[in-house]
């Protein structure tokens, strides 16, 4: 199993951001990230033990939180595009960092893969994401993209 633990946005937020992506996509090319599939990934295991991973969802106390979004930006060396915010929120990153995100956390949402750097992306609506539970999920490689599959559901306080 391919497990990561992740946040999914609320669907008007989803729908959003995948409008957002759409307009983006004219200028810069590439696959976009479909609605159902828009999510922040708080910590990736990998091929990991579902009991282990479950054991230290369950073991985190956090409160709810907030995500805002509010820049966009292409990666050229990962060839993506990306909205997050100016400052990782200190909640997400200690969340992420109790969920076993080794790296320094870097709080992103990949709404386009494939891209071609873009001269200007659209302008960003301010958004803010609620971040009030986290879920582990696993994730299969399908021919027609990802396949997630939530499950469990972890309520934030």
């Amino acid at each position: 199993m391919r497990l990561f633990y992740a946040s999914w946005p609320p669907l008007e937020l989803a729908r959003a951001l995948s409008s957002w992506a759409r307009e983006a996509h004219r200028g810069c090319g590439g696959r976009v990230t479909r609605e159902d599939l828009i999510h922040l990934t708080l910590a990736f295991l990998g091929d990991a033990d579902p009991a282990a991973a479950v054991t230290t969802a369950r073991a985190v106390h956090a409160g709810a939180s907030s995500f805002p979004l509010e820049i966009a930006h292409y990666w050229k060396h990962n060839h993506i595009v990306w909205v997050g915010p100016q400052e990782v929120p200190r909640p997400l990153a200690t969340l992420a960092r109790a969920l076993g995100e080794a790296r320094e956390f870097a709080a992103h949402v990949t709404l386009i893969r494939k891209a071609r750097g873009p001269a200007n992306l659209p302008p960003l609506p301010a958004l803010d994401w609620p971040v009030t539970e986290f879920v582990l999920v696993n994730s299969r490689l399908e021919p027609d993209g990802p396949v997630y599959e939530v499950l469990e559901r972890y309520p934030l306080a």
